[in-house]
């Protein structure tokens, strides 16, 4: 079970002296990787103290550097009586890198870990206990899967062509025990250069030459450094966020510009793609699909197959262009896509869908779905809604409306679509209690 950060115990100004090292037992993780742990302070049980890269169940010392009103946090220096889940890291930068958190852990710890962070948030926000969270999806590349990433690299020092001063990723504010470096002299570059990321996929080499170029020439006019792109797909790694791209998914070919939103694991994708859809069709009770956020219409144009009619929205121009674009290109004519907010496609499905003979796909951003998206959702009231979220924690936010609008949670299913972090996709399958309308919100 997760820790959620209590404000009972004593809280003092500075518990810790800067760098004091302390004996921890880790009890859990955080929603963010961090393992948690509490002690005494000042007679007073309950302290939190929060610390990366660590296995729960460990008994470690750490130091602290930073206090704050009820916790404080601090880096790994030893550990002293490992998990047996612990493993050992492949990439040599891990605890200095800020972009995976869980390479010491075995992958089936981390998805167990990930399903109880489904668990906790669905009770602790949610308000929903007793709800059966299955074991996450993953699959067996747990490295080299990422098929984009988008390292950083700072200004050049000088503004010779060619001078970069580094490019990678996030750089952790302390090493931890994996590095023999001096806590009190660390580095405060910001970016960590990383010659090669291991959860990458092997042709997209953060120091490839390629991008190396292009970052140089970039730096010549981008004083502060920016963001770069390395996107491997079928016709190589691209670097450009304009270059037309293809993926294929379930049997369709799709096609994007570099830079737009798809999903980049390939190993996981179709697998999470044929759940919901197998969710969303259920026994076959229902002939029409909507698809809310829509994005480049993945879901939508997976489904067409199994539905009469399928139809998706998306707030954005250019998804609906490659949507649109995409239906086409693999021959698809039962689906239509709108240009909106998600809100706006319950005007005109309300005129072509009967309630009980669809279902929905909500896969919104990160911030869940608002208000007025939910209200016109439980206007329509669709027999089946099947809830696609990156962030478990707003999802539970959202669920907790949807179950008191008139629907019951019938299969949650996370996947672990990023192996080695924090992150998960989580799907939610809602029924329509029968007998009943939907409420409003």
């Amino acid at each position: 079970m997760q820790c959620v950060l209590s404000t009972s115990a004593a809280a003092t100004a500075a518990p810790f002296e800067y760098l004091q090292e302390l004996e921890l037992r880790i009890e859990s993780l955080t929603n963010l990787g961090d393992g948690v742990a509490r002690v005494t302070v000042d007679g007073v049980a309950g302290w939190v103290v929060m610390v990366g890269r660590v296995v729960p169940g460990e008994l470690v010392k750490a130091k602290v550097y930073r206090n704050h009103n009820n916790y404080s946090e601090a880096t790994l220096t030893e550990v002293l009586e490992p998990s047996p889940d612990r493993v050992t890291p492949q990439c040599a930068l891990f605890g200095m890198c800020g972009g995976c958190q869980y390479q010491h852990m075995a992958v089936g710890a981390q998805r167990e870990w990930k399903r109880q962070q489904v668990v906790d948030v669905l009770e602790r926000i949610g308000g929903l206990r007793g709800v059966a969270v299955n074991a996450a999806v993953g699959s067996e590349h747990a490295y080299g899967y990422r098929s984009k990433i988008t390292p950083h690299y700072e200004a050049p020092l000088r503004k010779a062509p060619g001078d970069v001063r580094s490019i990678g990723f996030q750089r952790l504010p302390f090493p931890t025990l994996f590095h023999d470096i001096d806590i009190e002299t660390v580095d405060t570059q910001k970016i960590l250069d990383v010659p090669q990321c291991p959860i990458a996929a092997a042709r997209a080499r953060v120091r490839d030459a390629a991008a190396a170029a292009f970052a140089a020439g970039r730096a010549r006019f981008k004083s502060k450094g920016a963001t770069l792109l390395l996107r491997h797909v079928k016709e190589g790694v691209v670097y450009d966020n304009k270059e037309l791209v293809t993926e294929e998914v379930s049997g369709l070919t799709f096609k994007f510009t570099a830079g737009e939103f798809f999903q980049n694991n390939p190993y996981v994708l179709p697998s999470m793609v044929e759940h919901v859809l197998a969710r969303a069709r259920g026994d076959g009770d229902v002939k029409f699909l909507i698809d809310a956020y829509c994005g480049g219409g993945l879901f939508a144009l997976c489904a067409s197959r199994h539905f009469d009619a399928c139809a998706g929205v998306e707030v954005s121009p250019a998804a609906v262009e490659c949507a649109t674009r995409n239906a086409q290109l693999n021959g698809i004519e039962n689906c239509t896509f709108l240009q909106g907010t998600a809100s706006a496609i319950f005007d005109s499905a309300q005129q072509l869908f009967d309630a009980l003979s669809t279902a929905v796909i909500v896969d919104p951003p990160r911030k869940g779905c608002d208000e007025v998206f939910l209200a016109q959702l439980f206007a329509f009231a669709p027999r089946r809604v099947v809830y696609v979220s990156c962030d478990p924690a707003t999802q539970a936010r959202d669920a907790k409306d949807i179950v008191a609008a008139g629907y019951e949670i019938t299969d949650v299913t996370p996947f672990d679509l990023f192996p080695q972090t924090r992150h998960i996709e989580n799907v939610i399958t809602f029924e329509r209690r029968s007998g009943g309308d939907a409420e409003p919100l």
